[in-house]
């Protein structure tokens, strides 16, 4: 944040800076893509949210802002009491949103980024990489997803299967921003994702939400639940349809376009037993298949994914808490590409590609207080993924060749945390984690397929790394309303086997593959401010941070012409990010709740020795700027609105930051009405302004989902309320 002159006043004025030029927020606003129409709707939507939040100041009294535990620190603290940038999603926000999928709902979240800015509705889950604070977006997330405790990123490409997790199953989501690699190791380099899963009451549960919409959209969402004795038992599941939209800008569409459709289901079963009042142990399994149209005749893929996992719990007040996960994943996927025209008028299929991958894991974590000024946490964590990428190769729409790839990944790590209270104002934390993993039996085989037939096949040698992820924490609490922290801290990111061995091509991109890639590492540094008022309701935390990434991988432009463009993945010498965030939570009486954040950040390449046009230049993917605000109003008549409003400012498309895509700003509105306390109406839309939102250009535009409107109803009976039959 800076300061400049008014031309007309002479008064100093904040302006942000930014690699092309400063821009008050005014000036930011006007410089999107927006029509005069649009940013009328856009400040008759602020003056329709002001209005209606003025009669929550004249209920009396205020409420008091509750307290909340988290457990993004792989253990239960207040969010006072932590040394972390954590925004939370709790269960009401989560239920009154217009948005279907996760990744949708994380986009409230300012720093959030997901490689591509289409929703994982339509958008090939091979661009649903997640990432925050600019450290890089790609295919592969820069960031873990984990729901009790077992990672949801993709064990062969890293990206993120939204769809797997049945939304009426999660009670809410904390995000943790900058790196987390002490407690997560690899993946972990941007941040962390915890997906805390819905419980069962005391009693029988059963929810349900079906909703139809425009796109001819038909969704469903199930959790039910049972206890009997020391047994609990749990069924989720969701299934999704839709006809989707053109994702190709209309300027630019020929005959060969078509809607992007997709479908989607997942299923979901869990078991525990409590063994005592200080133990427990849980079965769970999932299935999850997905297909989807990309836009064209010639590029569907699909994927069919299952997942079990074994769990157990034990508390002694002598020797503390030990919890030990387990789970096994297989899945096969398939992907077809294709070249396209440049005239769009004509497709050929270039390759068809089959990717089975496994994955096995176990991480054994101990925690245990003393004397409540003193908390170690340790562990370890075993895992190995092995994944292949068949591909048979098409010239002039015949098949010629093939292309395998293999490979297998194998990691071993293990961390410790301290927590110790100095005295009642200050506590320090400390932390490390070492990994080791090596990558081996990889080779890539290739071979014709016309006569006369050849082959050839090339071992890969091994690649075994190691990594230290140290973190350092002192955070101050003068006074009960407001705390100050400080933290270092290094991370690291082991390349994917879909980095190491498999290229693609998306439209006339084609990406190669690069076998010699290695960790990224990450050094960062934050500090924050965190402030609650005892007798306000409302809390706000205000975070600087800076982080310095070395080997970052990143698609590298080879080559340009007006048929294709050739880029592959390479480490570059060192990227740099650093900026603000401000996140704001306000409650106006009982009625209103207000949540609102801000990011700004300067993310560019710092070194590149070997292609030194490339320094200096913007991180592709990466907004400047980000802004979100939501309310919700729990209007009379038992009704609730929720408004969500996200800007972005622009971003690049492309490493050389000669494709810019445009910024935007979107609102979404959800109206419900309850009836019976069981049963729910309810409307949802999303882009209700119909804002075309730039999502690629490769070189064609693509364009985020226009408005999307939904109607739908919700119920939610407790074993008090269900019919006798069914509570026998």
């Amino acid at each position: 944040m800076a300061w400049k002159a008014n031309a007309r006043s002479g008064k100093l004025i904040p302006f942000l800076h930014c690699p092309e030029r400063c821009e008050t927020i005014p000036e930011w606003l006007k410089s999107m893509k927006t029509t005069s129409v649009l940013r009328i709707k856009i400040w008759l939507t602020g003056l329709w949210l002001g209005i209606s939040i003025l009669p929550a100041f004249a209920q009396a009294p205020q409420p008091k802002t509750e307290e909340v535990v988290v457990v993004s620190g792989r253990t239960e603290t207040r969010l006072a009491e932590t040394p972390l940038s954590l925004t939370l999603i709790p269960a009401q926000t989560l239920r009154s949103t217009a948005a279907l999928t996760l990744d949708d709902v994380l986009r409230n979240v300012a720093g959030f980024q997901i490689f591509r800015r289409t929703s994982s509705r339509v958008a090939n889950p091979t661009t649903q990489g997640v990432t925050f604070r600019g450290v890089g977006a790609s295919g592969a997330s820069r960031a873990q997803v984990v729901i009790d405790g077992l990672p949801l990123n993709d064990p062969f490409g890293g990206w993120v299967y939204w769809g797997r997790v049945p939304r009426l199953a999660v009670e809410r989501i904390e995000v943790l921003q900058g790196g987390a690699s002490d407690l997560y190791g690899s993946s972990a380099l941007g941040g962390v994702v915890t997906i805390v899963p819905r419980q069962v009451p005391a009693e029988k549960i059963l929810a349900a939400e079906v909703s139809y919409g425009t796109q001819n959209s038909v969704a469903a969402s199930l959790f039910s639940g049972i206890s009997f004795r020391k047994w609990t038992a749990t069924l989720a599941g969701d299934s999704f349809d839709t006809d989707g939209y053109v994702p190709v800008a209309k300027a630019e569409r020929g005959p060969v376009d078509r809607p992007a459709t997709s479908r989607f289901a997942t299923i979901q079963t869990r078991v525990e037993r409590i063994l005592s009042h200080s133990g427990r142990i849980f079965a769970a399994a999932s299935f999850f298949r997905e297909r989807r149209e990309n836009g064209t005749k010639l590029q569907p893929n699909d994927i069919l994914q299952r997942h079990i996992g074994l769990g157990a719990d034990w508390t002694s007040r002598r020797w503390g808490t030990v919890n030990l996960r387990g789970f096994a994943a297989r899945q096969l996927s398939h992907q077809d590409f294709s070249a396209i025209a440049a005239t769009r008028t004509a497709e050929t299929l270039t390759r068809s590609q089959r990717v089975p991958a496994q994955q096995t894991g176990l991480n054994l974590q101990w925690n245990r207080s003393f004397h409540s000024t003193f908390s170690l946490v340790a562990g370890t964590e075993i895992a190995e993924v092995r994944g292949a990428s068949n591909e048979l190769v098409f010239s002039g729409g015949r098949l010629s060749s093939f292309a395998n790839a293999n490979g297998k990944n194998r990691s071993f790590g293990f961390f410790g945390h301290a927590d110790w209270k100095i005295n009642q104002q200050t506590k320090a934390s400390v932390g490390i984690r070492v990994d080791r993993w090596r990558n081996f039996a990889g080779f890539r085989q290739t071979g014709s397929l016309q006569p006369p037939l050849s082959g050839l096949k090339t071992d890969f040698p091994e690649h075994p790394e190691f990594a230290a992820s140290p973190r350092a924490s002192v955070l101050f609490t003068p006074r009960a309303s407001w705390s100050w922290f400080v933290s270092g801290f290094r991370a690291f990111r082991a390349p994917t086997l879909n980095e190491l061995y498999r290229s693609f091509r998306v439209g006339n991109v084609v990406t190669q593959a690069n076998d010699q890639l290695r960790a990224e590492r990450l050094t960062g540094v934050e500090t924050g401010l965190f402030f609650q008022p005892a007798s306000l309701p409302w809390r706000t935390r205000a975070t600087v941070f800076w982080n310095d990434v070395t080997r970052p991988v990143a698609n590298v432009t080879l080559s340009t012409t007006p048929e294709v463009i050739t880029r592959q993945r390479q480490n570059l010498g060192r990227t740099r990010s650093w900026g603000l965030e401000v996140q704001a939570e306000v409650r106006l009486g009982n009625r209103v709740t207000l949540n609102g954040a801000f990011q700004a950040l300067k993310a560019e390449v710092a070194q590149f020795p070997a292609n030194r046009t490339l320094e200096g230049l913007r991180i592709p993917q990466t907004p400047a700027r980000q802004a979100t605000l939501q309310m919700q109003w729990s209007a009379p008549f038992r009704l609730t609105v929720a408004v969500q409003g996200k800007a972005s400012s622009r971003q690049f498309d492309d490493d050389q930051n000669r494709i810019p895509l445009a910024g935007f700003f979107t609102t979404d509105v959800f109206v419900s009405r309850t009836f019976r306390d069981q049963i729910e109406g309810f409307v949802a839309l999303e882009n209700l302004f119909n804002q075309a939102i730039e999502t690629g250009k490769t070189p064609v535009t693509t364009v985020g989902s226009p408005r999307l409107v939904r109607f739908g109803v919700r119920f939610q009976f407790l074993s008090k309320n269900l019919p006798q039959n069914f509570k026998k």
